[in-house]
């Protein structure tokens, strides 16, 4: 064995990138760890923005994902959209599994640092409201924290337009599956709503999952991915009232009341209803 450190280079690997791309130019590293500006002098606040930061970037890979999966929907190609919609439930896991580390900060810890946050808040997350718009929970309310961006608002506003996810894939159910009713109009600028119609359609799926395999399968993915999403927020719920209690929000929300509130959204509720009626 020799005494001499080992060497990558000996074995073929570049060591030198003076005139090539590198692993920090490809991710523009230099750019993503020199955005964490703490406004105090609290040794927390790094583990709180850092969350965050990360937490976006988790968000825009999923809304990355169910843009491309509408499109593979619309155009037929489901075995794509399936992969789609199996990695933003994987997102939305470790985007679960990152509150697990945001949990290590106790309240003694958050209130070091809280008041530099200002009336800054996740409420405020314009990549969540999307994602809440292309999956199907459209308050058009919650447009109004980013009418000061109107880059931001365009986006949303854009999304209010036109028909979410899920209203695709029950435009397909009802061109594709036998039923007595008509298709419903697109829920476009308000939270979706159960339809007897729409889980009528469902249940014939469920009854012959053997002819209607491709909707069986569709289904259970969609069950997955707002499973995983209902975790995220009961994960939220818990881990600000272990931080907080029962303070208001920076964002002046109620907190963890608001977050309770949210916990009772469903996004495709004919898909958990219907499951009373097998």
């Amino acid at each position: 064995m020799s005494d001499q450190p080992y060497n990558p280079g000996s074995d073929g690997a570049r060591m030198d990138f003076s005139a090539a791309m590198s692993y920090g130019d490809y991710l523009h590293l230099d750019g993503i760890l020199h955005q964490q500006h703490p406004m105090s002098d609290a040794h927390d606040e790094m583990l709180f923005i850092i969350q965050h930061q990360t937490s976006e970037l988790w968000m825009k890979l999923a809304i990355h994902e169910l843009a491309a999966a509408r499109e593979a929907l619309k155009a037929g190609r489901m075995s794509e959209m399936f992969k789609m919609l199996a990695r933003v439930a994987r997102i939305f896991e470790q985007l679960n599994n990152a509150w697990d580390v945001l949990r290590t900060m106790t309240p003694a810890d958050y209130t070091r640092f809280r008041e530099a946050l200002g009336p800054s808040s996740g409420f405020q997350s314009h990549q969540y409201r999307l994602i809440e718009y292309v999956l199907g929970n459209r308050n058009p309310n919650m447009v109004k924290p980013h009418a000061h961006r109107p880059e931001l608002k365009a986006e949303l506003e854009a999304e209010l337009a036109r028909p979410g996810f899920y209203d695709e894939v029950i435009a397909l159910l009802f061109a594709e599956v036998p039923g007595p009713d008509p298709a419903p109009a697109p829920q476009l600028d308000t939270p979706h709503k159960a339809l007897p119609a729409v889980q009528a359609r469902w249940q014939t799926v469920y009854e012959d999952t053997g002819r209607y395999w491709t909707f069986y399968e569709l289904a259970e993915k969609l069950v997955d991915l707002e499973d995983y999403f209902r975790r995220w927020r009961f994960n939220h719920v818990t881990t600000v009232e272990r931080i907080i209690g029962f303070k208001r929000g920076t964002g002046g929300t109620s907190g963890v009341q608001y977050l309770r509130r949210m916990l009772e959204v469903e996004l495709f509720p004919e898909l958990w209803h219907v499951r009373g009626a097998l």
